[in-house]
């Protein structure tokens, strides 16, 4: 008897220090970090003026939260993605954003199946991959699916989704067509259902690729040609009323980010790109957002190469586009 008590004695000592152990490790995981510390490829902010908070998100389906844009507390899982779509069980998650619109919250992201393969292309495999949109009635999530099953067509890979409300009132998402399969990637755009809950009929060119004249890239010979990737794009409306979208793609290998303004001032064009590049070099996928105090920010992310290992941070500018164009200013540090 004395032999059986002594082991539930042991095994509630080990199972509370266990449940002990737990609760300190996920505090560990979740206690604030600097902005700077947090490696996020894509960030993007949502500023919320009925929590007080910022929530950023990025690739990888993680939120963090923060009060004061310095410290940062997560991540957090908040993708809440139906195992039985085309999804499949743990689908890759990639630049996901978060939109206000009417009274929810929506969250834009790119989502790849890497167990299902529809093209080859000049020997590159294409995995199922599409931008999708979930909802959540609060910043904080679980995001969830809505009606639709799929947002776009199954046979193109479709990536970096963002929304807009148009001039006609009507909402929408542009979004890139990958280069693997297209060649020469573009941006597109799509009109949503009033409650973003699906598509309304087909994906329209914005603009390609090789329409930029700041991206460079070599071809098999050897000579310089623009490059092939879109990537990222945002889009804004400046002081004036003239609607711009930023986007990135790459000088040789350097990830750089550009600027293009819309002549019709809709989402129709055309679209007329700036000769030179919006950021400095190293620096893209950029969003804007106004804090809390009424100040705007570009979020974009860095890279860099530590012991062979491609690291993404984010970093923060700020920007004026209270005139005629996007000027983008000092790094801001928080």
């Amino acid at each position: 008897m004395h032999e059986k008590i002594g082991l539930f004695l042991l095994l509630g000592v080990s199972l509370s220090w266990l449940v002990s152990a737990c609760q300190g490790r996920q505090q560990e995981v979740r206690k604030e970090v600097p902005l700077d510390s947090i490696v996020l490829s894509d960030p993007c902010i949502l500023a919320d003026r009925k929590t007080a908070m910022y929530y950023m998100t990025g690739t990888g389906g993680m939120l963090w939260k923060s009060k004061d844009l310095k410290l940062w507390e997560g991540p957090f899982h908040v993708a809440k993605t139906d195992s039985g779509s085309w999804m499949g069980p743990k689908p890759m998650i990639w630049a996901a954003e978060l939109h206000p619109y009417k009274a929810s919250i929506y969250y834009f992201a790119t989502f790849t199946n890497q167990e299902v393969k529809i093209d080859t292309v000049q020997e590159n495999v294409i995995e199922r991959r599409a931008s999708h949109v979930l909802v959540s009635d609060n910043p904080d999530g679980p995001y969830v699916p809505m009606k639709d099953s799929t947002y776009l067509p199954a046979d193109k890979p479709t990536l970096d989704g963002t929304f807009w409300v148009d001039k006609d009132g009507k909402p929408y998402m542009v979004y890139c067509y990958e280069w693997l399969q297209a060649l020469d990637g573009t941006i597109e755009k799509i009109e949503l259902k009033p409650d973003l809950s699906g598509t309304i009929g087909e994906g329209k060119l914005l603009f390609r690729a090789s329409e930029s004249p700041w991206s460079r890239e070599k071809d098999a010979d050897g000579k310089d040609k623009p490059n092939k990737v879109t990537d990222g794009p945002y889009l804004f409306r400046t002081g004036t009323g003239r609607l711009g979208m930023i986007w990135t793609s790459w000088i040789y290998n350097v990830y750089t980010q550009g600027v293009a303004y819309s002549e019709s001032g809709t989402l129709d064009g055309p679209w007329i790109q700036e000769k030179d590049p919006i950021t400095p070099p190293n620096f893209g996928h950029g969003m804007l957002f106004q804090t809390l105090d009424g100040k705007w920010l570009m979020s974009v992310h860095s890279h860099k190469d530590v012991n062979g290992r491609y690291i993404r941070t984010p970093r923060l500018f700020e920007v004026d586009f209270s005139g005629d164009k996007l000027v983008v200013g000092k790094p801001y540090i928080p």
